[in-house]
């Protein structure tokens, strides 16, 4: 079940530079409980631990040789891979280290050399998600290119995209095992723009990994166990990054483009939480408490969870909506958005219009109305 500690309704009284001023309240009380502060040494053990996972996992695949039984290694190394990825994803918010040039560096290695993915081209993708998550028009992420995430985006299909939309509930989980493929060939496409900075950086080291990658498996294994090997490898890792991510976002509220909503509010609501233990931090690499990441992008990953109790309480202060709930009803949230949209059918505390009313009033009759919320 869902947790919400508050909803918020209307505007609250007061001028726009109280509410500009309520992030800097929240922002000093996590800089004084030290929560800013770069954690290099966990960092070091972090990196230390996947380089030896990553060792093991190629390891293990030379010793066992042209056998059936890779299969499993090739699952182990798509979690290798996917634990690779949360690391360049901290490298890219910064978390790593103070220095711009040695986050980047990180990134480029476990970006570009480990999992083959362009790093330059994601960041920027990422960020652009951070600055407007959730915002029709603004945000990548829910740009409609293979979902529909607005009723908007659902009515303009025709004819295979029409249906893709209206069964891309069940499409969901098998969709992403093309994500790891999908990836791939966006940074193939990114480095082959002439405009594309660092080009030549970045697709030496994108090109390494690539030939190392197949040169390993098709040296190792026969051509037909050497294809089984990379279709299950990267398609779990698609499977796997990409049931880290869908959890976050999918399923809350959208804002329109000309939306005016402060930055607190804007990842506030729009973001949701996962609950769960360490075990949860480390399996969904600290992008659980996405609430704080989305407030503070550039707090180390094991600060995160610390951070939970401030911003909580003070979403709780200042009425606003501090959405929490399981690993397994996140994903059913967000499979029931999007069948919701591919049918035509408006989710609860939303009109039949295409474009979904989103203003913090819309937000929060959305928030009351979902099907199965408690509201604490």
């Amino acid at each position: 079940m869902s947790t919400i500690d508050q909803t918020v309704g209307a505007a609250p009284p007061g001028s726009r530079r109280r509410r500009g001023s309520d992030y800097a309240e929240l922002l000093s009380r996590v800089r004084q409980a030290g929560l800013l502060e770069r954690r290099p040494t966990y960092y070091l053990v972090m990196i230390a631990v996947n380089a030896a996972l990553v060792t093991a996992g190629w390891t293990i695949f030379v010793l066992v040789g042209d056998s059936w039984w890779q299969l499993v290694t090739a699952a182990y190394l798509a979690v290798v891979f996917t634990q690779s990825g949360f690391l360049g994803h901290d490298a890219g918010h910064r978390q790593i280290f103070r220095s711009r040039r040695a986050n980047h560096l990180v990134g480029l290695v476990y970006g570009n050399l480990a999992i083959g993915l362009a790093f330059g081209w994601w960041v920027d993708k990422h960020h652009r998600h951070h600055a407007h998550p959730n915002t029709e028009g603004h945000d990548p992420d829910i740009a409609g290119e293979a979902l529909a995430f607005t009723g908007a985006q659902a009515d303009r299909r025709r004819g295979a995209g029409r249906l893709l939309a209206r069964h891309q509930r069940l499409l969901f989980f098998p969709m992403l095992l093309l994500e790891g493929v999908a990836l791939h060939v966006a940074s193939v496409r990114a480095l082959s723009r002439s405009t594309y900075r660092e080009r030549g950086r970045e697709a030496l080291l994108l090109g390494l990994h690539t030939a190392a990658y197949l040169t390993a498996v098709f040296v190792v294994l026969s051509p037909l166990r050497a294809v089984a090997f990379v279709i299950v490898q990267q398609g779990l890792f698609g499977l796997y990054l990409g049931c880290a991510f869908a959890p976050n976002h999918k399923g809350m509220p959208i804002l329109c483009a000309d939306e005016e909503v402060d930055f607190l509010r804007r990842q506030v609501l729009t973001s949701r939480n996962v609950r769960g233990n360490r075990l949860v931090d480390f399996l969904l690499g600290g992008l659980n408490h996405q609430i704080e990441h989305h407030l503070f992008p550039s707090m180390p990953r094991a600060a995160l969870r610390h951070a939970r109790p401030i911003v909580r309480a003070f979403c709780r202060e200042h009425d606003l909506p501090y959405v929490e709930t399981g690993l397994l009803d996140s994903y059913r949230q967000a499979l029931r958005h999007l069948h919701h949209v591919g049918r035509g059918v408006p989710p609860a505390g939303e009109s039949a219009s295409p474009v979904e009313p989103t203003g913090p009033t819309g937000t929060a009759a959305r928030l009351r109305e979902a099907e199965n919320v408690d509201l604490r």
